[in-house]
């Protein structure tokens, strides 16, 4: 039977041979090489590729293809004004950035967040080729100082999933073998306060494939999640729930059982006729979609019209709903979700322990 297939975001085709060029120089480009006093051998140039398989490990491939994008979109840029990208020009980089917060060239005006990002990108990829880009220069800071103090706006935050919501969410979901799925990736990514790709990326075992996030380990009292996560490795304790219509172990076990899955990706696309389970692993864009479908289908937020409650709840959601529905200490909720700061953990907090704390009465008024 053809398998259930997630579709991705391609790139436009009209940058897509200029991505492929600038992907490409990326890579001869590289800065882990031999010392030009130093001969090379077999052996030598054997630890020169497994140096540089190490340094692309260093970030997420997402990371990477941000990064790589970030590189051709500048380049196309340069080439287009007449200019070099290399060496490195923080007078070029300024105008840059001012044309991609005025918008006045043929690319939409972007966001604050996603310029600082672009810069990151820059930086990033002139490490690579040996060079340093000094973000503090007057050219670049004082451009990218304006550009906040002018454009910035306070971060607009998901939505929470709250107990409740997910309740109705799973509810609406079928008991074939792909509703089965589904309401384990809601579940665990509730109670594990996970993020989209930390769901897709588990394997059963440690070590099953070459792409593995993490994995599993399911025990009489819950379930462990080992995860490779942005900030290192990490263990998620998820305890069994109180009743096995919303408790995630119980729902993952029901989904490794009926789909037969004892090795590999613990999440996979299903056939058509949803009655037998792929060996490929799920793309985290099957997370997001699935949140809005159930979001819709469970009536959250029933009174909004469906254009601003698809555009309220993400991925994030899910993460948001458990640090702001968890009744225990804050720093559990930290732990669970890897943060490295509880200022971090806060944010998640959509309703949680506001105002618990008067300051004004406590100051007497």
């Amino acid at each position: 039977m053809p398998s259930e297939t997630e579709k991705s975001t391609s790139a436009p085709s009209g940058g897509l041979d200029d991505a492929r060029v600038d992907e490409r120089d990326q890579e001869e480009s590289e800065g882990i090489a031999l010392p030009s006093h130093v001969a090379g051998s077999g052996t030598l140039d054997r630890l020169v590729d497994t140096a540089r398989d190490y340094a692309r490990a260093a970030a997420s491939e997402n990371t990477l293809k941000a990064y790589a994008k970030d590189w051709a979109h500048f380049a196309r840029w340069c080439r287009m004004k007449g200019a070099e990208a290399l060496p490195p020009s923080p007078e070029m980089i300024g105008l840059y950035l001012a044309d991609l917060a005025s918008g006045s060239g043929p690319s939409p005006t972007l966001s604050v967040s996603t310029i600082d990002r672009r810069l990151s990108g820059l930086a990033w990829n002139y490490a690579q080729r040996g060079f340093t880009l000094d973000r503090k220069n007057r050219h670049i800071a004082t451009v990218l100082a304006g550009i906040k103090r002018k454009h910035a706006r306070p971060s607009v935050q998901k939505e929470a999933i709250l107990a409740e919501d997910i309740v109705a969410m799973v509810a609406t979901l079928p008991f074939d073998l792909r509703g089965l799925r589904d309401r384990a990736i809601l579940l665990l990514g509730y109670a594990g306060g996970l993020r989209r790709s930390e769901i897709v990326s588990l394997d059963v075992h440690k070590d099953d494939t070459p792409d593995s996030g993490g994995w599993i380990e399911i025990m009489e009292k819950g379930a462990l999640l080992t995860l490779n996560a942005k900030t290192g490795w990490r263990e998620v304790e998820i305890g069994r729930g109180s009743k096995d219509q919303t408790c995630p172990v119980h729902a993952l076990e029901q989904w490794l059982h009926f789909a037969k899955i004892d090795f590999g990706p613990v999440f996979v696309g299903t056939s058509r006729d949803g009655k037998k389970a792929s060996e490929t692993r799920l793309n985290d864009k099957h997370v997001a979609r699935l949140i809005k479908r159930t979001v819709l289908d469970g009536g959250i937020r029933s009174e909004l019209p469906e254009k601003e409650r698809l555009a309220l709840f993400s991925g994030h959601s899910l993460r948001a709903g458990l640090a702001s529905s968890a009744e225990v200490d804050e720093r559990y909720v930290q732990k669970q979700l890897g943060h490295a700061s509880a200022e971090m953990t806060r944010r998640y907090q959509r309703r949680r322990d506001r105002f618990r704390v008067n300051l004004t009465k406590a100051a007497g008024l």
